[in-house]
Order: structure tokens, then sequence, then C-alpha cells
């Protein structure tokens, strides 16, 4: 399974990673430096990475963490995110309704809709998935010129950082980001700073079993809608029927009444 090493002490928040994302994905430079400024985070349906600042001189990439156990696919109604083999859990926009049920269950507020569009959908890192298949590194690994990004298989990478944490004590927090939390993710962190700044939750856990009860009840409730739409759709024809008939019946009789007047002249 592969995943990215993000090494936070060599990070200078030059963004090179951001603009190769922009160019990779072929959205607008322009609209995605919009986004930069006017979202909560920087990331949009147009901007699926960013950089944020975590302590003074301190900045971290943030994207989707490609989570060995995704809530977003856990809370999919129709099978459209999948978490493949090779670590990147996509998203398939010919099998999605709309529902945005990733957008809220994603622990770290992921996934972004495409508001504006009149036939939207949901915009994410996919890990480059495509460039993976055909031999080639993520485009922000390959664009990062500090090497704060590695690529590579999982289990080598959490070699990797401990080797680096044991090596340079003083360098590091005695912690790997990405390794345990939430079941584990396919972006790991080393750092010297406290990332919480990326907006990650406090808890620690695994977020399938949370939302698997909702999304368990969820064709009681579409039945149990549908069902009260039909009856009020029933109402309200057989009211616009009788309405139309009693109108019928008052005309009738007022042509018969007219007639009768004329015969009796």
């Amino acid at each position: 399974m592969f995943a990215i090493l993000v090494d936070i002490t060599r990070c200078v928040g030059c963004e090179r990673c951001v603009d190769a994302c922009v160019k990779a994905k072929g959205f607008d430079s322009d609209r995605a430096e919009d986004d930069r400024a006017t979202t909560r985070d920087g990331l949009s349906a147009h901007r699926l990475t960013t950089v944020l600042k975590v302590e003074p001189g301190r900045f971290a990439k943030k994207n989707c963490m490609h989570c060995l156990e995704p809530s977003c696919e856990a809370a999919c109604l129709v099978g459209g995110i999948t978490k493949l083999p090779e670590g990147p859990v996509v998203y398939d926009p010919d099998k999605c309704i709309g529902c945005r049920y990733c957008m809220l269950a994603c622990p770290f507020h992921i996934p972004r809709y495409e508001w504006e569009k009149t036939v939207p959908f949901m915009q994410k890192c996919d890990l480059c998935y495509e460039r993976i298949q055909q031999g080639e590194l993520p485009a922000c690994v390959e664009a990062c010129p500090n090497r704060v990004l590695q690529f590579g298989e999982r289990k080598t990478l959490l070699r990797i950082a401990r080797d680096r944490i044991k090596s340079n004590p003083q360098r590091y927090l005695q912690k790997i980001y990405g390794e345990k939390e939430f079941g584990g993710t396919c972006l790991l962190y080393i750092s010297d700073v406290d990332l919480h700044e990326l907006g990650w939750p406090e808890e620690a856990v695994p977020i399938p079993e949370i939302t698997e009860p909702l999304i368990s009840k969820t064709p009681i409730i579409g039945f149990s809608v549908a069902g009260s739409l039909l009856g009020l759709n029933w109402i309200i024809r057989r009211r616009d029927k009788l309405m139309k008939e009693t109108a019928k019946s008052k005309s009738e009789n007022c042509s018969g009444a007219k007639e009768g007047k004329s015969n009796d002249r």
C-alpha cells in the first residue's frame, strides 16, 4: 500500500506542490488562487491540496488523508467512494447522487462540493492514482524542491520516519501523525511542532462504526419519506378531483336552472 511521508521540518511553504496539483488536475490557476484566499483552509473543488502555516516558520501540506478505514467510503450510499488496495481513496462521479454524506462523515473535513455548477460533483485528492498506475510519482511529490514529500510503501515510510526520529530526537516530536489516528492514514507526518492547526479532531479512533448506524437506517428513512410524499400526492390529487367534480355539478345545475326559466317564458 502506497503512502506519502511529509517532513514538516523541511517545508518552506513555497506551494509548488499546490501548483503542480492544480496543473495536473486541469483546474484554473486563477480560480484556485482566489479559493486560497476565500476558503477556510484553502481547499476547494478547484484546489485539492493546500499549505497551511502551523507555527511561525512552519508549514504543513493538507489534503485527503487516504484513511485505511475511510469514513467517507462507509457513509456513501451508492459505492461512489472506494479504498483501493494501492492506498488511494477514489471517487466515482458516475455513481454519485449528490447526498454529500461523505462531506459530513470525513473527520478531516476534506471533500469539497462544486456549488457553482448546475450538475455538481464532490472533489478531493485521489493521490494521483492515474499517475501511480503509470509508474509515476504523485504530482505534488514530484514538484517538491526540498524533499519534504516522500512517496513509497507505507510500511517502508513508517520505518524511515522512525529512523529519522530516532537519529534526530532533538529535531522531531516523538510521534508519527497518521500512523494510528483514525485507524491509520496514507498521509504520514513527522514534525517538530504540533499539527492540530491542520484542523484534525482530537478523537483518534476509526469513524466508520459511527457512520454505519446512520447509513443502515437510511433506507427506512427514505421509504418513510417516499411513502409520506406518495400519500400527500394522493390526497392533493383526490382533493383536486373532488373540487373539479363539485364545480362541474354546480355548472350543470346553473345551466339547468337557466333552461327552466327560459321554458317558463
